[in-house]
Protein backbone atom coordinates (compact mmCIF):
# COMPACT_ATOMS: atom_id res chain seq x y z
CA UNK A 1 0.00 0.00 0.00
CA UNK A 2 2.77 1.76 1.00
CA UNK A 3 4.22 1.61 -2.82
CA UNK A 4 0.84 2.24 -4.05
CA UNK A 5 0.54 5.73 -2.44
CA UNK A 6 3.64 7.35 -3.47
CA UNK A 7 3.34 6.28 -7.36
CA UNK A 8 -0.46 7.73 -6.71
CA UNK A 9 1.46 10.72 -5.54
CA UNK A 10 3.79 11.05 -7.48
CA UNK A 11 1.31 10.85 -10.58
CA UNK A 12 -0.59 13.64 -9.32
CA UNK A 13 2.30 16.23 -8.69
CA UNK A 14 3.13 15.08 -12.32
CA UNK A 15 -0.31 16.57 -13.50
CA UNK A 16 -0.63 19.34 -11.51
CA UNK A 17 3.32 20.25 -13.18
CA UNK A 18 1.64 19.77 -16.35
CA UNK A 19 -0.94 21.40 -15.71
CA UNK A 20 0.68 24.74 -14.88
CA UNK A 21 3.58 24.40 -17.42
CA UNK A 22 -0.14 24.43 -19.99
CA UNK A 23 -0.86 27.09 -18.17
CA UNK A 24 2.02 29.23 -18.40
CA UNK A 25 2.85 28.93 -22.27
CA UNK A 26 -1.02 28.88 -23.92
CA UNK A 27 -2.50 31.64 -21.49
CA UNK A 28 -2.69 34.01 -24.80
CA UNK A 29 -3.46 31.83 -27.10
CA UNK A 30 -5.55 28.93 -26.21
CA UNK A 31 -8.99 28.58 -24.60
CA UNK A 32 -9.42 27.96 -20.87
CA UNK A 33 -9.62 23.76 -20.38
CA UNK A 34 -11.50 22.02 -17.35
CA UNK A 35 -9.17 19.91 -14.94
CA UNK A 36 -9.72 16.72 -17.06
CA UNK A 37 -9.19 18.55 -20.28
CA UNK A 38 -5.90 19.57 -18.80
CA UNK A 39 -5.17 16.44 -17.96
CA UNK A 40 -5.82 14.49 -20.94
CA UNK A 41 -4.11 17.18 -22.85
CA UNK A 42 -0.97 16.66 -20.76
CA UNK A 43 -0.82 12.99 -21.12
CA UNK A 44 -1.10 13.11 -24.84
CA UNK A 45 1.31 15.46 -24.70
CA UNK A 46 3.68 13.46 -23.30
CA UNK A 47 2.87 10.93 -25.41
CA UNK A 48 3.69 12.51 -28.46
CA UNK A 49 7.06 13.43 -26.78
CA UNK A 50 8.28 9.94 -26.17
CA UNK A 51 7.00 8.86 -29.46
CA UNK A 52 9.33 11.35 -31.00
CA UNK A 53 12.57 10.20 -28.69
CA UNK A 54 11.89 7.33 -30.02
CA UNK A 55 11.82 7.44 -33.91
CA UNK A 56 14.86 9.91 -33.15
CA UNK A 57 17.06 7.01 -31.79
CA UNK A 58 15.65 5.03 -34.37
CA UNK A 59 16.66 6.85 -37.44
CA UNK A 60 20.08 7.08 -35.41
CA UNK A 61 20.42 3.87 -35.35
CA UNK A 62 19.33 3.51 -39.13
CA UNK A 63 21.56 5.88 -40.47
CA UNK A 64 24.67 4.18 -38.70
CA UNK A 65 23.77 1.10 -40.86
CA UNK A 66 23.62 3.28 -44.13
CA UNK A 67 26.94 2.39 -46.23
CA UNK A 68 28.77 5.36 -47.27
CA UNK A 69 28.29 6.40 -50.96
CA UNK A 70 30.71 4.26 -52.82
CA UNK A 71 33.64 6.68 -53.96
CA UNK A 72 32.20 9.25 -52.22
CA UNK A 73 34.59 12.48 -52.46
CA UNK A 74 37.71 13.63 -55.48
CA UNK A 75 39.67 10.61 -56.02
CA UNK A 76 43.71 11.78 -55.60
CA UNK A 77 46.22 9.99 -56.50
CA UNK A 78 49.52 11.22 -54.58
CA UNK A 79 53.23 10.42 -56.35
CA UNK A 80 54.06 10.01 -53.13
CA UNK A 81 52.17 7.75 -52.04
CA UNK A 82 53.27 5.44 -54.38
CA UNK A 83 56.99 5.68 -53.66
CA UNK A 84 57.84 8.66 -55.70
CA UNK A 85 61.07 10.43 -54.61
CA UNK A 86 60.19 14.40 -54.37
CA UNK A 87 64.05 15.62 -54.08
CA UNK A 88 64.87 14.16 -57.57
CA UNK A 89 67.59 11.91 -56.68
CA UNK A 90 66.19 8.81 -57.11
CA UNK A 91 64.43 7.31 -60.53
CA UNK A 92 60.50 7.65 -59.68
CA UNK A 93 59.20 6.74 -62.98
CA UNK A 94 57.56 3.82 -62.04
CA UNK A 95 55.88 5.81 -59.09
CA UNK A 96 54.45 7.83 -60.87
CA UNK A 97 53.08 5.67 -63.84
CA UNK A 98 51.61 3.39 -60.95
CA UNK A 99 49.67 6.69 -59.91
CA UNK A 100 48.34 7.29 -62.95
CA UNK A 101 47.90 3.97 -63.89
CA UNK A 102 44.91 3.37 -60.84
CA UNK A 103 43.78 6.35 -61.76
CA UNK A 104 43.00 5.92 -65.21
CA UNK A 105 41.63 2.38 -63.84
CA UNK A 106 39.56 4.46 -61.20
CA UNK A 107 35.75 3.86 -61.10
CA UNK A 108 33.73 5.02 -63.74
CA UNK A 109 31.30 7.85 -63.52
CA UNK A 110 29.07 7.77 -66.68
CA UNK A 111 31.06 8.66 -69.95
CA UNK A 112 32.12 11.46 -72.30
CA UNK A 113 32.66 11.17 -76.04
CA UNK A 114 31.45 7.95 -76.99
CA UNK A 115 33.62 4.84 -75.89
CA UNK A 116 35.79 7.23 -73.11
CA UNK A 117 34.74 7.32 -69.36
CA UNK A 118 34.09 9.90 -67.05
CA UNK A 119 37.23 9.69 -64.41
CA UNK A 120 34.66 12.13 -62.59
CA UNK A 121 38.01 14.69 -62.33
CA UNK A 122 40.60 12.36 -60.82
CA UNK A 123 43.54 13.69 -59.92
CA UNK A 124 47.05 12.44 -59.86
CA UNK A 125 49.43 15.02 -57.63
CA UNK A 126 52.64 15.79 -57.86
CA UNK A 127 52.77 17.07 -54.58
CA UNK A 128 55.24 20.05 -55.18
CA UNK A 129 57.86 17.97 -55.96
CA UNK A 130 61.00 17.45 -58.50
CA UNK A 131 60.44 14.02 -59.56
CA UNK A 132 63.62 12.23 -61.80
CA UNK A 133 62.22 9.81 -64.73
CA UNK A 134 63.98 7.63 -67.24
CA UNK A 135 61.40 6.79 -69.53
CA UNK A 136 58.29 8.11 -71.01
CA UNK A 137 55.18 8.61 -69.15
CA UNK A 138 52.90 7.06 -71.08
CA UNK A 139 49.35 6.50 -70.79
CA UNK A 140 48.99 2.81 -70.24
CA UNK A 141 45.52 2.42 -71.79
CA UNK A 142 43.04 4.61 -73.56
CA UNK A 143 39.43 5.41 -73.49
CA UNK A 144 39.42 7.72 -70.36
CA UNK A 145 38.53 11.35 -69.78
CA UNK A 146 38.35 14.44 -67.08
CA UNK A 147 41.88 13.66 -64.96
CA UNK A 148 44.25 16.26 -64.11
CA UNK A 149 47.84 15.83 -63.70
CA UNK A 150 49.53 19.00 -61.63
CA UNK A 151 51.37 20.34 -59.21
CA UNK A 152 54.94 19.59 -59.74
CA UNK A 153 58.31 19.49 -61.75
CA UNK A 154 59.42 16.48 -63.92
CA UNK A 155 62.85 16.09 -65.09
CA UNK A 156 64.41 14.11 -67.70
CA UNK A 157 67.02 11.30 -66.17
CA UNK A 158 70.76 11.08 -68.46
CA UNK A 159 69.23 8.18 -69.84
CA UNK A 160 65.60 9.73 -70.86
CA UNK A 161 65.07 8.43 -74.69
CA UNK A 162 66.14 11.09 -77.08
CA UNK A 163 62.59 10.55 -79.19
CA UNK A 164 60.76 10.07 -76.25
CA UNK A 165 58.78 12.64 -74.52
CA UNK A 166 58.09 13.25 -70.34
CA UNK A 167 54.52 13.32 -70.77
CA UNK A 168 52.89 11.10 -73.06
CA UNK A 169 49.17 10.79 -74.16
CA UNK A 170 48.75 8.32 -76.25
CA UNK A 171 47.63 4.63 -75.09
CA UNK A 172 50.32 1.79 -74.91
CA UNK A 173 47.59 -0.54 -75.44
CA UNK A 174 46.00 -1.02 -78.65
CA UNK A 175 42.36 -2.00 -77.24
CA UNK A 176 40.60 1.40 -78.46
CA UNK A 177 36.78 1.62 -77.87
CA UNK A 178 36.91 5.25 -78.91
CA UNK A 179 37.60 7.22 -82.29
CA UNK A 180 39.55 8.93 -79.43
CA UNK A 181 42.59 8.33 -77.15
CA UNK A 182 41.60 10.79 -74.31
CA UNK A 183 39.04 13.27 -73.28
CA UNK A 184 39.07 16.65 -71.06
CA UNK A 185 42.38 15.65 -69.64
CA UNK A 186 44.22 18.55 -68.35
CA UNK A 187 48.26 19.10 -67.27
CA UNK A 188 48.32 21.91 -65.38
CA UNK A 189 51.13 23.55 -62.92
CA UNK A 190 53.84 22.08 -64.44
CA UNK A 191 57.52 22.24 -65.10
CA UNK A 192 58.87 20.35 -67.80
CA UNK A 193 62.70 20.15 -67.96
CA UNK A 194 63.62 17.73 -70.85
CA UNK A 195 67.72 17.55 -70.16
CA UNK A 196 67.68 17.83 -74.09
CA UNK A 197 66.57 14.41 -74.38
CA UNK A 198 63.25 14.44 -76.38
CA UNK A 199 60.65 16.23 -75.82
CA UNK A 200 58.16 17.87 -73.21
CA UNK A 201 54.17 17.20 -74.10
CA UNK A 202 53.21 14.88 -76.38
CA UNK A 203 49.02 14.40 -77.44
CA UNK A 204 47.60 12.20 -79.98
CA UNK A 205 44.46 11.75 -81.49
CA UNK A 206 42.76 13.41 -78.14
CA UNK A 207 39.95 15.81 -77.48
CA UNK A 208 39.70 18.62 -75.76
CA UNK A 209 42.95 18.52 -74.11
CA UNK A 210 44.04 21.26 -71.51
CA UNK A 211 47.80 22.42 -71.26
CA UNK A 212 47.52 25.23 -68.80
CA UNK A 213 50.28 27.18 -66.67
CA UNK A 214 52.92 24.93 -67.68
CA UNK A 215 57.20 25.51 -67.94
CA UNK A 216 59.08 23.70 -70.42
CA UNK A 217 62.68 23.43 -71.32
CA UNK A 218 65.57 22.15 -72.57
CA UNK A 219 63.83 19.65 -74.97
CA UNK A 220 65.85 19.17 -77.93
CA UNK A 221 62.93 18.14 -80.30
CA UNK A 222 59.87 19.84 -79.16
CA UNK A 223 58.13 21.40 -76.47
CA UNK A 224 54.50 20.08 -77.01
CA UNK A 225 53.48 18.23 -80.01
CA UNK A 226 49.71 17.82 -81.14
CA UNK A 227 48.82 14.91 -83.51
CA UNK A 228 45.35 14.87 -84.86
CA UNK A 229 41.89 14.92 -82.28
CA UNK A 230 40.76 18.75 -81.73
CA UNK A 231 40.82 21.26 -79.58
CA UNK A 232 44.20 21.23 -77.44
CA UNK A 233 44.57 24.29 -75.38
CA UNK A 234 47.69 25.81 -74.41
CA UNK A 235 47.25 28.40 -72.51
CA UNK A 236 49.31 30.83 -70.15
CA UNK A 237 52.55 28.73 -70.61
CA UNK A 238 56.09 29.17 -71.08
CA UNK A 239 58.54 27.21 -73.69
CA UNK A 240 62.12 27.89 -74.61
CA UNK A 241 65.00 25.11 -75.67
CA UNK A 242 67.37 27.33 -73.11
CA UNK A 243 66.75 29.44 -70.38
CA UNK A 244 67.67 32.71 -71.85
CA UNK A 245 66.24 36.33 -71.72
CA UNK A 246 66.40 37.14 -75.25
CA UNK A 247 69.95 38.19 -77.17
CA UNK A 248 71.61 35.20 -75.82
CA UNK A 249 75.17 34.82 -78.28
CA UNK A 250 74.42 31.32 -78.84
CA UNK A 251 71.22 31.74 -80.04
CA UNK A 252 72.54 30.66 -83.98
CA UNK A 253 72.91 27.16 -82.50
CA UNK A 254 69.55 26.87 -81.07
CA UNK A 255 67.37 23.91 -82.41
CA UNK A 256 64.09 22.07 -81.85
CA UNK A 257 60.61 23.49 -82.16
CA UNK A 258 58.39 25.13 -79.01
CA UNK A 259 54.48 24.09 -80.12
CA UNK A 260 53.86 21.79 -83.23
CA UNK A 261 49.98 21.87 -84.17
CA UNK A 262 49.89 19.33 -86.83
CA UNK A 263 45.89 18.45 -86.21
CA UNK A 264 42.39 21.59 -86.32
CA UNK A 265 40.63 23.28 -84.12
CA UNK A 266 43.86 24.01 -81.47
CA UNK A 267 44.82 27.08 -79.56
CA UNK A 268 47.58 28.69 -78.26
CA UNK A 269 46.85 31.84 -76.12
CA UNK A 270 49.05 33.66 -73.89
CA UNK A 271 52.16 31.45 -74.26
CA UNK A 272 55.68 32.64 -73.98
CA UNK A 273 58.14 30.92 -76.89
CA UNK A 274 61.17 32.46 -75.93
CA UNK A 275 64.12 30.00 -77.55
CA UNK A 276 63.86 27.56 -80.06
CA UNK A 277 64.52 27.27 -84.12
CA UNK A 278 60.85 27.73 -84.65
CA UNK A 279 58.19 28.72 -82.27
CA UNK A 280 55.27 27.39 -83.57
CA UNK A 281 55.08 25.05 -86.38
CA UNK A 282 50.84 24.34 -87.65
CA UNK A 283 50.48 21.28 -90.29
CA UNK A 284 46.37 21.99 -89.29
CA UNK A 285 44.01 24.28 -89.92
CA UNK A 286 41.26 26.38 -88.11
CA UNK A 287 43.83 26.94 -85.42
CA UNK A 288 44.09 30.15 -83.32
CA UNK A 289 46.92 31.86 -82.03
CA UNK A 290 46.38 34.72 -79.66
CA UNK A 291 48.13 36.82 -77.27
CA UNK A 292 51.78 34.42 -77.90
CA UNK A 293 55.35 36.58 -77.35
CA UNK A 294 57.48 34.68 -79.80
CA UNK A 295 61.35 35.76 -79.12
CA UNK A 296 63.09 32.51 -80.08
CA UNK A 297 65.88 33.66 -82.09
CA UNK A 298 66.57 37.16 -83.85
CA UNK A 299 65.49 36.92 -87.67
CA UNK A 300 69.46 38.20 -88.46
CA UNK A 301 70.16 34.78 -87.07
CA UNK A 302 67.03 33.15 -89.64
CA UNK A 303 64.53 32.11 -86.30
CA UNK A 304 60.83 32.01 -87.23
CA UNK A 305 58.02 32.61 -85.09
CA UNK A 306 55.35 31.44 -86.41
CA UNK A 307 55.30 28.20 -89.58
CA UNK A 308 52.42 28.24 -91.49
CA UNK A 309 53.50 24.55 -93.21
CA UNK A 310 49.54 24.42 -94.66
CA UNK A 311 49.93 25.12 -98.38
CA UNK A 312 46.38 25.22 -99.94
CA UNK A 313 44.05 25.72 -96.55
CA UNK A 314 45.22 27.13 -93.68
CA UNK A 315 42.13 28.86 -91.81
CA UNK A 316 44.48 30.07 -89.46
CA UNK A 317 44.18 33.32 -87.16
CA UNK A 318 47.03 35.15 -85.38
CA UNK A 319 45.91 38.08 -83.51
CA UNK A 320 47.32 40.64 -80.84
CA UNK A 321 50.45 38.77 -80.85
CA UNK A 322 54.40 39.90 -80.50
CA UNK A 323 56.41 38.68 -82.87
CA UNK A 324 59.94 39.95 -80.96
CA UNK A 325 62.93 39.94 -84.07
CA UNK A 326 61.19 36.57 -85.09
CA UNK A 327 58.58 36.39 -88.39
CA UNK A 328 55.89 34.71 -89.74
CA UNK A 329 56.29 32.50 -92.44
CA UNK A 330 53.33 31.06 -94.52
CA UNK A 331 53.29 28.29 -97.23
CA UNK A 332 50.72 28.67 -99.97
CA UNK A 333 48.18 30.56 -97.30
CA UNK A 334 44.39 30.45 -98.33
CA UNK A 335 42.38 31.82 -95.87
CA UNK A 336 44.97 33.56 -93.11
CA UNK A 337 44.75 36.50 -90.83
CA UNK A 338 47.17 38.52 -89.13
CA UNK A 339 46.07 41.46 -87.22
CA UNK A 340 46.55 43.48 -84.15
CA UNK A 341 50.19 42.26 -83.94
CA UNK A 342 53.15 44.09 -83.04
CA UNK A 343 56.63 42.95 -84.86
CA UNK A 344 59.42 44.29 -83.65
CA UNK A 345 63.28 44.18 -84.61
CA UNK A 346 62.43 44.37 -88.67
CA UNK A 347 60.41 40.97 -88.18
CA UNK A 348 58.11 40.62 -90.85
CA UNK A 349 55.72 38.24 -92.75
CA UNK A 350 56.91 36.33 -95.57
CA UNK A 351 54.12 34.63 -97.98
CA UNK A 352 56.05 31.54 -99.93
CA UNK A 353 54.93 29.84 -102.80
CA UNK A 354 54.78 26.11 -103.33
CA UNK A 355 52.00 26.10 -105.87
CA UNK A 356 51.68 29.88 -106.83
CA UNK A 357 48.52 29.87 -104.45
CA UNK A 358 47.60 33.42 -102.27
CA UNK A 359 43.95 33.45 -101.53
CA UNK A 360 41.80 34.92 -98.64
CA UNK A 361 44.78 36.71 -96.91
CA UNK A 362 44.49 39.82 -94.23
CA UNK A 363 47.52 40.80 -93.02
CA UNK A 364 45.81 44.13 -91.66
CA UNK A 365 46.24 46.79 -88.33
CA UNK A 366 49.11 45.57 -87.54
CA UNK A 367 52.67 47.57 -86.19
CA UNK A 368 56.13 47.15 -87.63
CA UNK A 369 59.53 48.54 -85.96
CA UNK A 370 62.68 48.17 -87.47
CA UNK A 371 66.71 49.56 -87.72
CA UNK A 372 65.72 51.81 -90.79
CA UNK A 373 67.75 48.92 -92.79
CA UNK A 374 64.82 49.45 -95.93
CA UNK A 375 63.54 45.41 -94.44
CA UNK A 376 60.04 45.06 -95.92
CA UNK A 377 57.24 44.08 -93.64
CA UNK A 378 55.89 41.89 -96.36
CA UNK A 379 57.59 39.63 -98.53
CA UNK A 380 57.43 37.30 -101.40
CA UNK A 381 59.74 33.86 -101.35
CA UNK A 382 59.51 32.84 -104.79
CA UNK A 383 62.32 30.29 -104.94
CA UNK A 384 59.81 27.57 -106.04
CA UNK A 385 57.66 29.47 -108.46
CA UNK A 386 55.83 32.86 -109.04
CA UNK A 387 52.39 33.52 -107.96
CA UNK A 388 49.83 32.94 -110.64
CA UNK A 389 47.03 33.12 -108.14
CA UNK A 390 46.23 35.99 -106.17
CA UNK A 391 42.66 36.49 -105.02
CA UNK A 392 41.20 38.40 -101.93
CA UNK A 393 44.43 39.77 -100.25
CA UNK A 394 44.32 42.81 -98.44
CA UNK A 395 47.86 43.84 -96.73
CA UNK A 396 46.69 47.33 -95.49
CA UNK A 397 46.49 49.83 -92.43
CA UNK A 398 49.76 49.01 -90.89
CA UNK A 399 51.56 51.16 -89.29
CA UNK A 400 55.88 51.15 -89.83
CA UNK A 401 58.42 52.68 -87.94
CA UNK A 402 61.98 52.12 -89.39
CA UNK A 403 60.81 49.16 -92.28
CA UNK A 404 59.55 49.64 -95.74
CA UNK A 405 55.56 49.71 -96.08
CA UNK A 406 54.67 46.92 -98.46
CA UNK A 407 50.72 46.93 -99.12
CA UNK A 408 48.24 45.80 -101.86
CA UNK A 409 46.61 49.24 -101.72
CA UNK A 410 48.47 52.20 -103.18
CA UNK A 411 47.71 55.20 -103.39
CA UNK A 412 49.44 58.72 -104.84
CA UNK A 413 48.39 62.29 -105.46
CA UNK A 414 49.98 64.40 -108.87
CA UNK A 415 50.20 67.62 -109.29
CA UNK A 416 51.18 69.54 -112.81
CA UNK A 417 50.40 70.98 -116.10
CA UNK A 418 50.77 68.25 -118.50
CA UNK A 419 48.86 65.87 -120.60
CA UNK A 420 49.94 62.17 -118.82
CA UNK A 421 50.50 61.77 -115.48
CA UNK A 422 52.06 58.80 -113.83
CA UNK A 423 51.87 56.90 -110.64
CA UNK A 424 54.81 54.11 -109.72
CA UNK A 425 53.62 51.67 -107.53
CA UNK A 426 56.06 49.12 -107.31
CA UNK A 427 58.01 50.51 -103.98
CA UNK A 428 54.27 50.33 -102.21
CA UNK A 429 52.79 46.87 -103.87
CA UNK A 430 53.50 43.46 -102.57
CA UNK A 431 52.76 41.51 -106.04
CA UNK A 432 54.64 42.87 -109.11
CA UNK A 433 52.78 43.69 -112.31
CA UNK A 434 49.31 43.02 -110.44
CA UNK A 435 46.51 46.10 -110.68
CA UNK A 436 43.02 45.01 -110.53
CA UNK A 437 41.52 48.16 -110.14
CA UNK A 438 42.09 51.41 -110.04
CA UNK A 439 40.19 54.88 -109.13
CA UNK A 440 41.12 57.97 -109.75
CA UNK A 441 39.79 61.83 -109.66
CA UNK A 442 41.12 64.31 -112.26
CA UNK A 443 40.53 68.57 -110.78
CA UNK A 444 41.88 70.81 -113.02
CA UNK A 445 42.79 74.16 -111.31
CA UNK A 446 41.43 76.44 -113.84
CA UNK A 447 37.82 74.95 -114.16
CA UNK A 448 38.18 73.69 -117.18
CA UNK A 449 36.66 69.98 -118.49
CA UNK A 450 39.51 68.31 -120.61
CA UNK A 451 38.65 64.63 -121.65
CA UNK A 452 41.16 62.31 -119.56
CA UNK A 453 41.08 58.61 -119.10
CA UNK A 454 43.06 55.73 -118.00
CA UNK A 455 45.85 54.60 -120.30
CA UNK A 456 48.25 51.84 -119.01
CA UNK A 457 48.07 49.78 -115.64
CA UNK A 458 50.99 47.57 -116.83
CA UNK A 459 54.25 46.70 -114.24
CA UNK A 460 51.70 48.34 -111.17
CA UNK A 461 52.39 51.74 -112.63
CA UNK A 462 49.38 53.93 -113.47
CA UNK A 463 48.85 55.86 -116.33
CA UNK A 464 46.29 59.01 -116.54
CA UNK A 465 46.19 60.99 -120.13
CA UNK A 466 44.26 63.93 -120.99
CA UNK A 467 43.44 65.32 -124.17
CA UNK A 468 45.18 68.80 -123.99
CA UNK A 469 47.44 69.76 -121.18
CA UNK A 470 46.04 70.93 -118.26
CA UNK A 471 47.15 72.45 -114.99
CA UNK A 472 45.31 69.72 -112.86
CA UNK A 473 45.78 67.61 -109.48
CA UNK A 474 45.49 63.61 -109.96
CA UNK A 475 44.55 61.34 -107.13
CA UNK A 476 44.74 57.51 -108.04
CA UNK A 477 43.89 54.88 -105.62
CA UNK A 478 44.96 51.21 -106.82
CA UNK A 479 44.43 47.82 -105.36
CA UNK A 480 45.79 44.55 -105.74
CA UNK A 481 43.10 43.07 -103.94
CA UNK A 482 39.89 42.98 -105.50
Amino acid sequence: MGTLRIAVFLFIVAAMSSFISIQVYGENTSPKLDHFEKLHFSRAHLHKIQVLQRDSVSTQKHAKKIPKAANAGPLVYHVTSYGADPTGKSDSTDAILGAISDALNGPGHGVLYQGIVNLGGARVDLDGGNYLISRPLQFPLPGRGNLVIHGGSLIASDNFPNDGYLIDLSPASNNATSAYNYEFVTMRDLLLDCNYRGGGIQVINSLRTNIDNCYITHFNTTGISVQGGHETYIRYSYLGQHITGGGDPLERNFTGTAIVLAGNDNSVSEVVIFSAAVGIMITGQANLITGVHCYNKATGFGGTGIYLKTPGLAQTRIVNSYLDYTGIVAEDPVQLTISNSFFLGDAYVVLKSIKGVVNGVNIVDNMFSGSNSGVEIVQLDQSNGGFNEVDQVVIDKNNVNGMKLKSTVGRSSIEGNSSSWTADFNSVFVFPNLIKQVQYSFITNDGSFPVHALRNVSGNTVVIQSQVPAAASVYITADQSI
